[in-house]
């Protein structure tokens, strides 16, 4: 059984006990523990159930990389699961709960599915629900959908009570990892004179080293570590930071941190986690070795576990995995684990050992502490089901004939180590294969290269493939040095610190134990600890053709569990390798993609939750026309008023009300949420022309023109008034929705197509309030309120003006979307308010009224004018709205030209705008559609035409729309068929969509 022992425990406080509850049953462990230590420690060999078949498993490992114990945390609002008990530290009151089981942890019915494992192989999902096709929705998929998953997730009611927080910071050398290498790094890159940020994911510092032994320049690790953390803490370049994961690596040196701030001290105030958001200009990646497991019969009993990771239990938190514990390896690093143990006063009955040389200077220091170890040596089968009972043992090089059985509570394995490549990997960086390690390992000629084509991320230490003590210490010291040189700092060769270890003896590649194991044990052989996929699985896969790495890891689920691999990886592809006859590197390896560890959803969204998860975007009249009795409708991120209804009266009145007063006197619009996009640059008429349909570069200073603009695909995605402030620079005005969406299409062609070109955008949407004066009496007010000439000549349509409006800074556009004498001024937004008052104030002697969005698309549909969103779809073209006066003929090339020249944009059956009348005076429902003879092709009602707008016009007196209608144009006066939502029909006829003042002489005066 697992015990506490006494000797050891460098990380624990014996002095602070801490309670807390697994499975509602009340335990205690000490301050320093993790949940796995703290469990072990109290016999809690079983902590979980594997998902398919539900076998029992303990923990396996000590770190980020353990598959088998994950609990959840906590409960009701609190509940979070999917934990790893080895990386959770221990505080008072912790709530854990096992999972994947029922009714218990002891009993799980779930594992029946273990009795039937021979009928659940590799792709049975695949080849089982098919037939018969009526069983998938009423039988296969429920079964699925209930079996799916891990942990329990929290209740739809539950509110998240913590907090979270993003944190920027740009660095010259971001480091991510602190152990040795890591702190050797950051002490070279430092000296240089680098602004330096180290990153450790747990709490401690040093790594693996103070738990492996050897000497650093003569100290204990663990003195060599407290004095160079120093040493760093004194530096003002360098920033050093524990509980922080190197969560990702990206393009131009972007690197992701995820810190865990209160998760060990939950009664702490302030965030839980922080999501770092790095730019570094070189990072360095001293993420350390994983070791791997080995692959033999029942490696999954609970009590089986990694031989460091025992080591780590032992050394770290004074805890035994085991009161007899057999070792099993391949390498000499386990013998560690041997001499720890017996050391500490616990048992090793033998080391197995399946190298027929053995071990170097290790293995006699283990033989001198009366270890007894066999050569050539392999476990057979692990026997027990909840916890380990004994071993059965024989030769590697044999077929798996029992040669003894040697009794124990726990088995320690060594299968050698693998770099941690994962973040040298997120980026592109490439990978060799390491014959003497028998691992991939980075690949310093195809590093990841930044937009200059120069690498900027710099392994180190055992991320890099050595695994000695000097080696590490001296490799991470030129990957500081470099990484400084880099990014612009001289640097010498320095002091670096002398590792003295050991010298251990090569290891021999071990995929198999034994190496002629029959089908009975391989089926037992476990790769995917979580997902069970066993060796015999991948073997399978191989036979049933799945011969690319990538398509095995999908049909067996092999390294796509909540661990991504990080145990199963090489020992899957040399599984695979083997199959097929192929050598590991020519097999390959999986996609390895950020996080490096899961993340919690907190932490990714920030403080983007509640009332700030979508901030309401508020005009500088926003609390003016709130006041004013304002019906809202939300338009993007933004709320604008639909109308604004008078005491006692109806919002269809108030919007009949302000079409009225606006076309005969005045009216006035909060226009400020339209889009601002400023385009400056020599090549700014250029890239204007790319993206919109007509000829920008062409315009004048001083003047405006109306502009479409289309996606790649030749569709309709946003319309404007685009306005020349000088040579160089345009004014882009877009739809209120569309203002950072097109921002981010202006940028995108920018980044990644026209990099070259000299232009420079910026929303400046919310820099400037906007009002629209508007209605025969608009020259009027502004004369008024003086300042500046907006006579027709001096200001004509479609031309802008700076210049002082009764006191105000402006910028007056005549444009009108209205059909009506329209002035649109801009003035910085923090006048907004006061302008919008004094327009009111000044205005009163022609009735000015305020009106919303509603008036506004009636007065637009009542003068034929498209709108974004009602008009067009995401299939719609200019062409379909009869805007080919918008389309440039004397341009080669504009985003979208090339699309709308194939075949099923320029059928003739496409159909085409116009306007609608009823005949009766009504207005048609919105989105109703003309049904046509005939049915379709589904069997289905034919229809030739659908509305896009309808309203009723005051000014007209009757119901108005526009519609899409198949060859349209060329059928005025035909009446069509219109569906109600009742089943009946509405007679409408084709009209001209410009139903007011067709010549424009109103919005010419």
């Amino acid at each position: 059984m697992s015990n506490r022992v006494s000797t050891q425990g460098r990380l624990i406080n014996r002095d602070k006990q801490v309670a807390f509850s697994f499975n509602n049953t009340r335990l205690t462990g000490y301050d320093g523990d993790t949940l796995a230590s703290a469990l072990l420690a109290n016999d809690q060999m079983l902590m979980g159930r594997s998902f398919k078949y539900h076998r029992p498993r303990g923990v396996v490992a000590s770190g980020s990389e353990e598959p088998n114990a994950l609990v959840n945390l906590g409960e009701g609002d609190k509940l979070e699961p999917n934990q790893r008990a080895t990386t959770t530290e221990l505080f008072a009151g912790l709530k854990a709960t096992s999972q994947n089981h029922w009714p218990s942890l002891n009993h799980d019915i779930g594992v029946v599915n273990n009795k039937l494992s021979r009928f659940l192989p590799a792709g049975f999902y695949y080849k089982t629900f098919i037939q018969p096709r009526a069983f998938w929705k009423h039988v296969y998929e429920p079964i699925i959908r209930h079996s799916a998953g891990l942990g329990k997730a929290p209740k739809p009611e539950a509110r998240d009570p913590d907090t979270y927080e993003h944190f920027y910071v740009f660095t010259d050398v971001a480091i991510i990892g602190g152990g040795v290498a890591g702190l050797q790094a950051a002490l070279s890159a430092g000296r240089a004179g680098a602004k330096v940020l180290l990153l450790e994911q747990t709490a401690h510092w040093g790594g693996r080293a103070p738990v492996d032994g050897g000497t650093i320049d003569g100290l204990e690790p663990d003195t060599w570590v407290a004095q160079t953390v120093a040493a760093l803490e004194a530096m003002p370049n360098v920033t050093l930071r524990n509980r922080v994961m190197g969560a990702g690596v990206y393009d131009h040196g972007y690197v992701l941190g995820y810190e865990r701030l209160t998760d060990h001290a939950p009664q702490t105030p302030g965030p839980r986690h922080r999501l770092w958001r790095i730019r570094a200009k070189q990072i360095v990646t001293a993420t350390g070795a994983i070791e791997r497991p080995l692959c033999f019969s029942g490696n999954d009993v609970p009590g089986v576990m990694l031989a460091s990771a025992a080591r780590d239990y032992l050394v770290n938190y004074g805890v035994s995995p085991g009161e007899r514990t057999v070792v099993v390896t391949n390498n000499d690093d386990a013998y560690r684990t041997a001499i720890a143990l017996v050391e500490a006063g616990q048992k090793v009955p033998a080391i197995l050992d399946a190298r027929p040389q053995g071990g170097g200077a290790l293995m006699e220091k283990a033989r001198d502490l009366g270890i007894r170890v066999e050569r050539d040596a392999a476990v057979i089968k692990v026997k027990g089901m909840k916890r380990v009972l004994s071993v059965l043992c024989g030769k590697q090089s044999g077929d798996g004939t029992v040669e003894e059985e040697i009794f124990c509570d726990a088995v320690a394995m060594s299968g050698g180590w693998s770099p941690v490549v994962h973040l040298w990997s997120h980026c592109g960086g490439k990978l060799t294969w390491d014959e003497a390690q028998a691992a991939f390992r980075p690949d310093a000629s195809r590093a990841p290269t930044g937009a200059d084509g120069e690498p900027f991320v710099i392994p180190a230490g055992s991320a890099d493939g050595e695994m000695g003590l000097a080696k590490v210490l001296e490799n991470a010291a030129a990957a500081g040095r470099s990484a400084a040189q880099r990014a612009g700092f001289e640097t010498e060769a320095g002091d670096v610190a002398q590792g003295d270890a050991p010298e251990e003896a090569a290891l021999a590649p071990v995929w198999m134990m034994p190496k002629g194991a029959d089908y009975k044990l391989r089926s037992k052989m476990w790769l995917d600890y979580q997902n069970d996929v066993k060796v015999s699985d991948v073997q399978l896969a191989a036979h049933e053709g799945y011969e690319s790495v990538e398509h095995t890891k999908r049909y067996t689920t092999l390294g796509m569990a909540t661990d991504q691999g990080k145990l199963s990886n090489i020992n899957g592809l040399a599984t695979l390798a083997n199959a097929l006859g192929e050598n590991i590197p020519q097999v390959g390896t999986t996609t390895f993609r950020p996080p490096f560890t899961p993340i919690s959803f907190g932490a990714i969204a920030g403080e983007a939750r509640g009332g700030i998860f979508q901030p309401l975007r508020r005009t500088p009249m926003h609390d003016w026309i709130d006041a004013h009795g304002a019906h809202w409708e939300p338009v993007g991120h933004w709320r604008r008023p639909y109308a604004l209804p008078n005491e006692g009266e109806s919002v269809h009145d108030a919007v009949q009300r302000e079409v009225n007063a606006t076309r005969k006197s005045l009216g006035l619009l909060d226009a400020s949420t339209l889009g601002k996009i400023i385009v400056k640059g020599p090549d700014a008429g250029k890239f204007l022309d790319m993206l919109y349909t007509n000829m920008m570069s062409t315009l004048k200073p001083g003047k405006c023109r109306y502009g479409l603009m289309c996606t790649e695909n030749g569709f309709l995605t946003d319309d404007g008034v685009v306005a020349r402030l000088d040579e160089d620079t345009f004014l882009c005005h877009t739809t209120t929705g569309g203002a950072d969406r097109i921002h981010a299409h202006m940028e995108e062609w920018l980044q990644t197509e026209w990099w070259d070109w000299k232009v420079w955008t910026v929303n400046a949407t919310e820099q400037f309030a906007q009002v629209a004066v508007v209605g025969p009496n608009a020259r009027k007010l502004l004369e008024k309120l003086g300042g500046m000439d907006v006579s027709a000549e001096t200001l004509p349509f479609m031309g802008w003006a700076d210049g002082t409006l009764g006191g105000f800074p402006v910028r007056i556009f005549r444009i009108s979307f209205s059909g009506e004498l329209s002035f649109e001024i801009a003035v910085p937004a923090n006048l907004g308010r006061a302008f919008w008052d004094k327009l009111l104030d000044a205005g009163g002697e022609w009735n000015i009224t305020p009106y919303g969005t509603e008036a506004l698309h009636i007065m637009r549909a009542e003068k034929g004018f498209i709108m974004i969103g009602d008009e067009t779809d995401g299939t719609v073209i200019p062409q379909d709205l009869g805007l080919n006066w918008a389309i440039s003929k004397k341009k080669e090339d504009y985003l979208g030209k090339r699309a709308q020249a194939r075949s099923h944009m320029t059928d003739p059956r496409r159909w085409k705008l116009v306007g609608l009348e009823t005949l009766d005076g009504s207005v048609l429902p919105d989105g109703a559609y003309a049904v046509a003879p005939g049915t379709n092709a589904n069997g289905q009602a034919a229809t030739e035409g659908r509305v896009t707008s309808t309203y009723h016009s005051p000014t007209l007196g009757r119901g108005i729309a526009m519609g899409l209608v198949l060859n349209g144009p060329d059928r005025m006066g035909d009446v069509l068929n219109f569906t109600k939502g009742d089943g009946s029909t509405i007679e409408a006829k084709i009209v001209d969509p410009v139903f007011f003042d067709r010549e424009g002489e109103k919005q010419n005066v």
